[in-house]
C-alpha cells in the first residue's frame, strides 16, 4: 500500500474473461437484478445482470506479506519488534525460528470464521497480496531471507473461499528485488527499487506462471478468478510496460494453453491503471483478452482541500478510469483521512460525533466505486486500537459500515 493518491480520473466499463458476473459466482443477493430465461417445457432460470453483481471485497492485509505499522503488537509477539520487513525478521530470527513463528502468523492472523464475517458483512471477494518468495525456487537461497511454507496456507485459504463462494484476486504485492524503495509491503526494505531489470522479471514470470498452473490444477483454487501481476511499481521505468507488462501477459495465457483452458476458464490478468503514474498497460494490451485494471485511491494524499465536505463532494463526483483502463476495480482504499488532522476533534474516530461522517464517507466512496467492477476495502483487519479507518471489520463493528453494502447509494447523499 503505498501513501499516496493518483490523480482523479474518467470512468469506462467492459466485462471479460473469468469474472464473478460471468458464473454468477454470487448468486442472488441485495444487489442482483435477475432475469428469468426459458430452458424449455415451460422451465426458466435465473440470470443475474453482471451489471448488479459488484465486487465488494477486503484485502487480507498483513497475512502474507506483514506491514508492521498495521500490526505492531503481532509484529512483536513473533520476535521481529525492531525490524522493518519480513526479509529483516528472517534474517534477524534464523530460518529455523522464523519458519515457525510465521507459521503460527499464519494460522491466526485470517481463520474460517474471518470469512464468515466476512460473507455476514455482505462481502464476496478477497484480495490477497502475495510475495514471489511463496514459489520457493524463485528465492536465492543465498542471499535472500524469506518465510518458508506459506503455499500450503495459501492453498488452504483459496479453498476456505471456495466454499463460500467468495471470489479471489491473488496480487504480486511483493516483486524480486522491491518494486518500491523503503516499503514494508514489498517485503523487504530495500534502499532502491532492484525489480526493474530482465533477471528480475524472470522471476516473476517463473512465479506468475507457476501460481496460474496451481490455481488451474487445485480444485482450492476454483473461485480464484484474477491474477494481478505487480502492485504499485515505482515510476519512470518504461520497460515495465513494453516488456514485463506484455511478457506477464503472454507466459500467463502461455501456462493456459499449454493446460488446454478454453478461453472461458483462463485468468483475468490485472494491471495498475494508467493514473498509478507508471506507464499505461494498454500500449501493449490492445486486442488482448480477459485484462483487468487496479485503481488505488486514497484521499489522505490527495492534492484536494482537507476537509470533511471536500472528501465527500470529491468521492460523490469521483470518476476514474483513464486512458481506457476497463474494466476496473479500485483494489485499494480505506476511510484514513489526512495525517496532519487526523487526531484533530472533528476528525478523531474515538468520538461518537464524527462517526456519522464516516459512515456517509464510506457510503459515496462505495457509490463511485460501483461504478466500474467493484472495490477491495484496505484492509481487512488491523491492530490500530480504537482507529478502525483501515479495518473494514473493525469500522463494522464500530456500527460506522453498515452489514450490507447495498445501503450505500442511500446513505452517501451525493
Amino acid at each position: 500500500m503505498r501513501y499516496y493518491l493518483l490523480s482523479l480520473l474518467a470512468l469506462s466499463g467492459a466485462v471479460t474473461a473469468w469474472l464473478p458476473s460471468e458464473r454468477d459466482l454470487f448468486g442472488e443477493q441485495p444487489n442482483s437484478v435477475a432475469r428469468s430465461v426459458s430452458i424449455g417445457k415451460g422451465r426458466s432460470i435465473k440470470r443475474f445482470d453482471s451489471s448488479y453483481n459488484k465486487i465488494r471485497g477486503v484485502n487480507l492485509g498483513s497475512l502474507f506479506i506483514i506491514e508492521p505499522w498495521m500490526c505492531a503488537d503481532e509484529w512483536k509477539s513473533m520476535g521481529c519488534d525492531g525490524t522493518n520487513s519480513e526479509f529483516d525478521c528472517v534474517l534477524k530470527l534464523g530460518q529455523d525460528a522464523a519458519n515457525a513463528a510465521f507459521k503460527k502468523h499464519w494460522d491466526t492472523w485470517i481463520t474460517e470464521q474471518d470469512l464468515d464475517r466476512m460473507k455476514e458483512y455482505g462481502l464476496n471477494t478477497i484480495r490477497v497480496p502475495v510475495g514471489y518468495w511463496l514459489v520457493e525456487d524463485t528465492v536465492y537461497a543465498d542471499s535472500e531471507h524469506f518465510p518458508q511454507g506459506g503455499l500450503e496456507y495459501l492453498d488452504r485459504l483459496a479453498g476456505w473461499a471456495a466454499s463460500r463462494n467468495i471470489y479471489v484476486i491473488l496480487d504480486l504485492h511483493g516483486a524480486p528485488g522491491a518494486q518500491e524503495p523503503n516499503q514494508p509491503f514489498t517485503g523487504q526494505y530495500a534502499p532502491s527499487a532492484g525489480f526493474f531489470v530482465s533477471w528480475q522479471y524472470d522471476r516473476a514470470y517463473k512465479f506468475l506462471q507457476t501460481m496460474t498452473e496451481r490455481i488451474h490444477k487445485n480444485n482450492a483454487y476454483r473461485t480464484t478468478g484474477m491474477i494481478e501481476v505487480l502492485n504499485e511499481p515505482e515510476r519512470n521505468h518504461p520497460d515495465l510496460i513494453t516488456t514485463y507488462y506484455a511478457t506477464a501477459y503472454d507466459k500467463i495465457r502461455e501456462t493456459e494453453e499449454n493446460l488446454n483452458i478454453p478461453g472461458a476458464q483462463q485468468l483475468t490478468i490485472q494491471f495498475m491503471d494508467q493514473a498509478w503514474g507508471a506507464g499505461n498497460p494498454r500500449d501493449v494490451l490492445q486486442g488482448k483478452t480477459g485484462v483487468a485494471f487496479d485503481d488505488h485511491r486514497y484521499l489522505k494524499w490527495a492534492p484536494i482541500e482537507q476537509s470533511k465536505q471536500s472528501y465527500l463532494s470529491t468521492s460523490c463526483s469521483d470518476t476514474f478510469g483513464d486512458g481506457d483502463s476497463k474494466p476496473i476495480i479500485v483494489g485499494e482504499w480505506s476511510l484514513a483521512v489526512d495525517s496532519n488532522q487526523e487526531w484533530n476533534a472533528g476528525w478523531d474516530p474515538t468520538k461518537e460525533e464524527n462517526k456519522a461522517f464516516y459512515t456517509q464517507w464510506w457510503a459515496a466512496q462505495v457509490q463511485a466505486y460501483e461504478k466500474g467492477l467493484g472495490w477491495a476495502f484496505w484492509s481487512w483487519k488491523t491492530q490500530l486500537g480504537g482507529d478502525w479507518r483501515w479495518s473494514y471489520s473493525a469500522a463494522v463493528d464500530a456500527g460506522v459500515i453498515p452489514k450490507d453494502p447495498g445501503q450505500a447509494a442511500a446513505l452517501a447523499k451525493c
